[in-house]
């Protein structure tokens, strides 16, 4: 099995969809792969993005398609004229988190061109206009915010907070999207873009084993998790590690430590999550006691009302400790989205088409629940193995993803046929 490819599958001969998977899979698996950890860092306007970018578009010029990108970043590639309206579009996002897993978004946007290729080999290109699309730094790798690219579109994200975001070097988002050609001032909401859209369906690799233990390759989404990001500041005394008694000490890693703690005790106990995931310290001496720890919360549970009051009691909890260790906190919400539920009907219409293929929430973000604000979305999930997501195993079974490309080419077709 190469780097990054789902493990073979055994039988006759492939699908056309499954063929061009295979051929479409290699293509993409040695681009960002970190040679050391095996894992992808695929960040937004980098050198790495060029390559995806370069990479997408030419699966659209082989295809005959019209390629093109919006004033967000995104890319599009069309079979039929988009602004005839009533488009089908279907596709995810190529960048990565720090050493991802190769299929979070690319396993879409893939088995968009594999199964637009399956389609036009049955003959079933129908009457509407049908896209494939990847959005731009959905993980938020790179400057903090998921999403930006349907956020910026659906006019979730101002266009001024987006410039100003900034990297661990300082980059701004502004002066990173110019350095790789692009107007960084033509972003912001793209409803004409968006009014041309009828349904958006986004094809996903499964963050868990819900699919696992019911014993299906596929499954629909029904809803997001209300989730959202949050900065904490700790603000101490640097001070001698070998000199300071420890009762003269303010040490904001002891604060953060402890909120590290509590906010998992508390995401238990409300049946939610919590996890610190980012923190960065200052001066970083190891015989230094930092002046300053800055850590990074990601917070998700099933209803609002119960991430309010996990994000509070966190805090809360942090106040308290801190105020004992004589250290000052910052709290600031980075991002924030509501639980955001896919189209009944969509959802309905997919499970029945797909065998009552299982139904399924999840506490991931993707594009497909920031579109959902605004036209008809539904997702597909295919079946990993290992659950593990955001890190080098992730993982989907070659067998798997043809049953994904197949089951959304047979959505495709009653979309587009219909």
């Amino acid at each position: 099995m190469t780097a990054g490819r789902p493990a073979e599958g055994t039988g006759g001969a492939a699908a056309p969809g499954a063929e061009a998977f295979a051929a479409l899979w290699d293509g993409l698996a040695p681009i960002g792969r970190h040679p050391t950890t095996g894992g992808y860092r695929r960040y937004a306007w980098t050198a790495v993005d060029a390559e995806l970018r370069a990479w997408f578009r030419a699966q659209a010029e082989a295809r005959g398609l019209d390629h093109e990108v919006d004033r967000n970043g995104n890319q599009w590639a069309w079979l039929g004229d988009p602004a005839l309206g009533d488009a089908v579009v279907t596709g995810s996002h190529l960048d990565s988190v720090p050493d991802g897993g190769a299929f979070d978004g690319p396993l879409g946007v893939a088995s968009a061109f594999a199964a637009l290729d399956e389609l036009r080999a049955r003959g079933r290109t129908g009457r509407r206009p049908l896209g494939v699309v990847a959005f731009a730094d959905e993980e938020g790798a790179r400057f903090g915010v998921a999403c930006v690219g349907s956020r910026l579109a659906v006019g979730a994200l101002e266009p001024e907070r987006a410039r100003a975001l900034r990297d661990a070097a300082g980059t701004t988002l502004a002066d990173a999207m110019s350095a790789a050609g692009h107007d960084p001032f033509g972003i912001g909401p793209d409803p004409e873009r968006l009014g041309r859209i009828g349904v958006f369906i986004e094809l996903h690799v499964e963050q868990g084993r819900a699919l696992v233990e019911l014993d299906r390759a596929v499954g629909v989404g029904s809803l997001i998790w209300p989730h959202g990001r949050w900065r904490f500041d700790f603000h101490g005394e640097g001070n001698h590690a070998g000199t300071t008694r420890l009762a003269d000490r303010r040490d904001p890693m002891l604060t953060y430590a402890h909120t590290v703690l509590a906010a998992r005790k508390r995401a238990r106990l409300g049946g939610a999550l919590a996890t610190f995931g980012k923190v960065t310290v200052e001066p970083g001496g190891v015989n230094a006691i930092p002046s300053q720890v800055t850590g990074w919360l990601d917070a998700r549970a099933p209803e609002a009302d119960a991430l309010e009051e996990l994000v509070a009691g966190i805090e809360e909890t942090a106040r308290n400790r801190a105020g004992r260790d004589g250290v000052r906190l910052g709290v600031t919400r980075e991002s924030h989205t509501g639980a955001q539920r896919f189209s009944p009907a969509l959802r309905d219409s997919l499970a029945a088409l797909l065998d009552d293929a299982p139904v399924l929430p999840t506490g991931a973000g993707h594009d497909a629940g920031i579109l959902s604000a605004v036209l008809p979305t539904a997702m597909l999930y295919v079946r990993n193995p290992t659950g593990v997501s955001h890190a080098p195993a992730e993982h989907a079974d070659q067998r798997d993803c043809e049953a994904g490309v197949a089951a959304l080419a047979e959505v495709l077709e009653g979309l587009v046929c219909r």
